[in-house]
């Protein structure tokens, strides 16, 4: 029971799904919770999968065959993963385009980051990935529709892993005293590592059984590599993450697996084809 509270604080942390009263005082919380909750960030990826398939499904059945179907599908899904977490993690990587573009010094790169209005590196980061978002599920959904589900999936869950590694590599260099991330910033334990690896094996073996194996291998590179050079841009510019840190790692890191999954469905599935 004690990590159903955990995963249910995950949910309540990342999202503006409804964890309140009664069940929000059974939850509870302290700060050693929500260091414990950090194993089931990509459970919570699930949920956001769960509604944003519901919602391409829906639209994709309901506009059938007509032009740009897949885009209108695809615009909408992107529009409820946002309502369904508050935007939570676009902020994030809002408040990272702002800092690194804003400054090449550090110490103000920071001081940027922690100012709550959007600059221009933060908008013109928002527009190009949502607009990276939308593109790559409708050229997936006109591939097909199992093809643009399987990256919703795979893609939120996948994308929720990555941060955790973020936390386990490099120090928490925001403002402690006033960051609501700095219980999640403390070393990552490895069973907190195999935990969120688990919520990982499942909707991934599921890509796998129903694409073709190059769709899962391409699109965990493409989401590796973008996570990865996330990563190295935080060690060399800021030495450490923030939690906006943590927010673009998920943005780019989902971008990265829909780019990979329809890299796969091009022309790159007949190159590697044996």
């Amino acid at each position: 029971m004690q990590a159903v509270r955990h995963y249910l604080l995950a949910v309540q942390f990342f999202t503006r799904l409804p964890v309140t009263g009664r069940l929000a005082d059974w939850v509870g919380y302290s700060p050693a919770m929500l260091r414990a909750s950090a194993a089931h960030f990509p459970g919570v990826g699930w949920l956001v999968a769960a509604v944003a398939a519901g919602v391409y499904t829906a639209l994709h059945f309901g506009l059938g065959a007509q032009p740009f179907a897949a885009l209108v599908a695809a615009v909408f899904c992107t529009l409820t993963t946002v309502l369904v977490t508050g935007g939570f993690h676009e902020d994030g990587l809002a408040d990272v385009a702002d800092g690194l573009g804003g400054s090449s010094q550090r110490k103000r790169a920071l001081d940027i980051m922690k100012d709550s209005r959007i600059g221009a590196f933060g908008a013109m980061a928002l527009v190009l990935v949502l607009l990276a978002k939308v593109s790559l599920l409708a050229l997936l959904g006109a591939h097909s529709l199992s093809a643009a589900l399987c990256a919703l999936l795979g893609g939120h869950v996948l994308s929720r892993f990555w941060p955790l590694c973020l936390v386990r590599t490099l120090p928490h260099v925001g403002d402690t005293a006033k960051s609501k991330s700095k219980p999640l910033a403390d070393q990552i334990s490895n069973l907190a590592l195999l935990t969120a690896g688990l919520w990982c094996f499942m909707p991934l073996a599921l890509v796998w059984y129903t694409q073709a194996a190059l769709f899962l291998i391409v699109a965990i590179v493409c989401s590796a590599l973008g996570a990865a050079h996330m990563a190295r841009r935080f060690a060399r510019r800021l030495q450490g993450f923030t939690g906006d840190c943590l927010g673009a790692v998920q943005q780019v890191s989902e971008v990265g697996f829909y780019l990979g999954a329809a890299l796969a469905l091009g022309p790159l599935a007949g190159f590697l084809a044996p």
